[in-house]
């Protein structure tokens, strides 16, 4: 049985309420700020706001809406300063909650801005002709899961950096943010994302967890373009790597500040084996089945028929990346063709 300790208690209240947490002081000159999130069941996003002596640095900035830019500035406001006080941004990944309101800071201030190369080369401005071979390429993607049509292919305009700005900093494993008084670092952690970094200061006590570790729920992993070709291995190898980070309370993006950052690891990989066994399961009883197919057969947190339109794309491309982790265990085969279908990987004949 693995457990956590809750350490933000206000958070988890207005969590368990469905209402906004309030803005807290976490140690001294560090803040966390909540910022809504719109129609979305993650309902805010947690930034985090640490004083420098000439001003503020940021770890992200939160979706990209007047109530949550306003909720950003408001924040500020209350832990004395303004958006023109924000001298850095690091950037945890790419999601539109947690960079979509980077280009309405720009037009305040310019902030040093910081994020992990694999997730930043995907923000910089692109012309309509791109967007339309992303929109594409989604499509297809989609086409060979074995979605219907009724499934489109998610593609939004997605917040960029304005024509001509790229990110000042491309963080790698280990770099350190240089924020004066602090000593925060970064830890490279993919499978959300393929750049996904988390925050580590042990000075302070706290590791940023963003969306790689989170108090209550998994976060989701899914084959996309922005993706490498097997992100559920990435995610399952950051996992490893952060129970060695130590005993630091995690300030996650969303829900509630938590320890025990070994036994939420220990709890999320053997909940992914749980899956890839479910999974597994599944085509055994049903070969030939798409990721479609699969992903309609499968347990979710509620009837896959009640689920969105975005969350029954987001699971099939979940599954899809168990399936991939079960193909590279040598458990399932996918078939050539569009839709891909899969098979229980026959055993190979001893040589004689």
């Amino acid at each position: 049985m693995t457990t956590i300790e809750v350490t933000g208690h206000r958070q988890q209240e207005a969590w368990a309420q469905k209402v906004l947490p309030p803005v807290e002081e976490v140690r001294p000159g560090l803040w966390s700020i909540p910022v809504p999130m719109g129609p979305n069941p993650l309902r805010y996003v947690l930034i985090y706001a640490l004083v420098l002596p000439d001003g503020v640095a940021l770890i992200d900035t939160g979706w990209n809406a007047d109530e949550s830019w306003d909720a950003l500035v408001d924040g500020l406001h209350a832990i004395g300063h303004d958006v023109t006080d924000v001298r850095h941004v690091s950037i945890t990944h790419l999601h539109p909650d947690h960079f979509g309101l980077v280009p309405r800071l720009l037009e305040h201030v310019d902030p040093v801005l910081a994020m992990h190369r694999h997730d930043a080369r995907h923000l910089h401005h692109v012309d309509d002709a791109e967007i339309e071979r992303q929109i594409e390429t989604a499509r297809r993607e989609l086409e060979k899961l074995g979605a219907p049509d009724t499934i489109d292919n998610g593609f939004r305009q997605i917040a960029r950096l304005p024509r001509g700005r790229t990110m000042d900093v491309e963080l790698e494993h280990g770099d350190p943010l240089g924020l004066p008084g602090w000593h925060v670092r970064a830890l490279w952690t993919p499978g959300h994302t393929a750049g996904h970094l988390c925050f580590v200061d042990e000075d302070a006590g706290v590791v940023f967890t963003g969306d790689h570790l989170l108090p209550r729920i998994s976060p989701n992993v899914s084959t996309n373009a922005f993706q490498s070709h097997n992100p559920l291995d990435e995610y399952l190898v950051s996992l490893a790597h952060t129970e060695h980070v130590g005993d630091l309370e995690a300030l996650p993006s969303h829900e509630y500040r938590f320890r025990g950052l070994a036994d939420r690891v220990t709890a999320l990989l053997g909940h992914h084996e749980d899956r890839l066994a479910e999974i597994a399961t599944a085509v055994r009883d049903d070969p030939q089945s798409t990721a479609w197919e699969i992903t309609r057969s499968v347990t979710w947190s509620r009837p896959f028929e009640q689920l969105s339109v975005d969350l029954a794309r987001m699971a099939m491309r979940e599954t899809h990346a168990h399936l991939v982790v079960l193909q590279q265990r040598g458990t399932l085969t996918p078939t050539e063709g569009s839709p891909t279908r899969w098979i229980v990987t026959e055993p190979t004949a001893p040589s004689q």
